[in-house]
């Protein structure tokens, strides 16, 4: 079988997804992850965007090995100069090209001719290639574009040294149909397409991008583009899971296979959600909840006579049902640091105590500490370590005063080293713990949306808050873990502004134009 190599932008158009604020530290987390999942190749960021994301594609770049990375470049030269700075350490650098091809981009957003347009795709495809062994061009909007004329800037960039062709539908427009009809028009039109892979990355704003995604490869595709989860700007990318998926158990109709180890899917899938606030719905295939439950009667009793009757994929086969070790009070450091590097962790030695330490106590509260706990743990620990200064909650405290109106009082560290205390009513115990931090803490915030629920099951489950928030007017996540609600509520809304605090101290010197 023909294997299709698998292109994840999570990092980098999945970031873009409003709200979603990644720190260097959660960006290498998850390459590391990407890594053991098999992903062929991973678009660590954007360099030239901002020094935050230089610094995370530097570092990715450092670390990752069997997966190559990649990073986004206009088609300026300044822009693929700073990709190469970010690049030049990793294993298998190359950088991603790109330059729009529709008419209306050329008209309203470049206000370039086609020819110009050629020109500059040629131009700086060569200039990447002096420095790449690996460029790929993408052609921006292509579904969109004049089929002849995207013919001629594929054919000319391959010439001029593109190793990979990347015919995207940027804004989720084309049908299975038309996109898949654009793929076998370059194969038969374009002389020297076998020099390159062709690659597919379609956007899902009509809810077509993993069926457009399918119908490239049967056109000819041998590169597939999108994210874990689906996140994306908009309405996200073509899941992944979904495709990788969809070829393993329907190998008989697509004859294509991918090297991704897919017991590694439901991991990667649950830590990107955490780390972006991005909650992956129940019924999302491959990787909800939901995705194997069984209500119905009439399909419960199928399920026990014959598990295939209604169950086309198993649980264990994404890494759903895979063995969840308990850890309780008597479970010593061993055995604790062992199943924290089982998890994909990598704790320096002042982390692993810390999160021991955290461990420990949590076992005085919680009889069974199981897997996700631990992931919790370490997660916290992880991100907590950071040079930028910030907020951290000391004290709080919740009362309920006269008609059963509570007051939130709370002490909380500021990032000049003070320790400011107040109070402050609300509706609820939450509201009043964020107007106790609205007053308390000196940048504009506003909360947009507030969701929780429970890390395992069980009335000693811990509780994790996702908060979504404005601040100064930028949009930020918040995450918060603890056994206690409003400790969880008051934890995700700090975390927030410090993300806010970190994003400002790496804003980048020169606006993108």
């Amino acid at each position: 079988m023909a294997q299709i190599k698998f292109f994840d932008t999570t990092l980098r158009d999945g970031e873009q997804t409003p709200g979603v604020n990644l720190n260097k530290l959660e960006k290498l987390e998850i390459a590391r992850q990407l890594e053991r999942l098999g992903m062929d190749v991973m678009e660590a960021g954007f360099p030239a965007s901002s020094e935050g994301d230089f610094l995370a594609v530097q570092e990715i770049a450092r670390s990752v090995k069997t997966t190559a990375v990649t990073a986004l470049a206009r088609a300026k030269k300044s822009d693929i100069d700073t990709a190469w700075e970010a690049l030049k350490d990793a294993e298998q650098p190359r950088v991603h090209v790109f330059l729009a091809t529709s008419p209306i981009h050329m008209e309203y957003k470049l206000k370039k001719k086609p020819e110009e347009v050629l020109r500059t795709a040629v131009e700086m495809v060569s200039y990447a290639k002096e420095r790449f062994p690996i460029v790929q061009f993408s052609a921006e909007d292509a579904s969109r574009s004049e089929l002849s004329f995207l013919a001629q800037v594929v054919e000319a960039v391959i010439d001029a040294g593109a190793t990979v062709v990347n015919l995207p539908d940027t804004v989720g427009y084309a049908t299975p149909a038309e996109y898949g009809k654009m793929f076998a028009y370059m194969k038969e039109h374009v002389p020297n397409i076998e020099k390159a892979d062709l690659s597919a990355h379609c956007h899902d704003d009509l809810g077509m991008a993993v069926a457009n995604s399918i119908a490239a490869i049967e056109n000819g595709a041998t590169q597939i583009e999108g994210t874990v989860n689906g996140i994306g700007e908009r309405a996200g990318n073509a899941a992944l899971e979904e495709v990788a998926v969809a070829l393993h158990i329907r190998k008989d109709a697509y004859e294509h296979t991918s090297r991704l180890v897919l017991h590694e899917i439901k991991r990667t899938s649950s830590l990107i959600s955490k780390l972006t606030g991005m909650t992956v719905p129940g019924n999302k295939a491959i990787v909800g909840d939901h995705a194997f439950a069984h209500e119905s009667g009439i399909h419960q009793d199928g399920m026990l006579k014959h598990a295939e009757t209604y169950e086309i994929i198993t649980p264990a086969l994404v890494g759903m049902n895979a063995t969840n070790l308990v850890l309780g009070k008597h479970s010593g450091r061993h055995a604790f640091n062992t199943r924290i590097s089982e998890l994909g962790f990598a704790l320096s030695d002042a982390q692993l105590q810390e999160a021991f330490d955290r461990f420990k106590r949590l076992t005085d509260k919680k009889k069974e500490v199981t897997d996700d706990d631990l992931f919790t743990i370490a997660l916290d620990v992880q991100t907590k370590h950071d040079p930028v200064r910030t907020y951290e909650v000391k004290a709080l405290q919740v009362t309920m005063g006269p008609q059963n109106l509570p007051t939130a009082t709370i002490a909380l560290q500021t990032p000049d080293d003070g320790i400011k205390e107040t109070a402050r009513t609300g509706h609820g115990t939450v509201e009043a713990i964020y107007n106790t931090l609205e007053a308390l803490i000196a940048e504009r915030v506003t909360l947009t949306d507030y969701r929780i629920h429970s890390v395992g099951k069980g009335e000693d489950a811990l509780a994790e808050v996702h908060v979504q928030l404005q601040v100064d007017g930028e949009p930020f996540t918040g995450r918060g873990t603890a056994n206690d609600v409003l400790k969880a509520s008051s934890h995700a809304y700090v975390n927030g502004v410090n993300r806010a605090l970190r994003a400002a101290t790496l804003k980048k010197t020169q606006p993108i134009t």
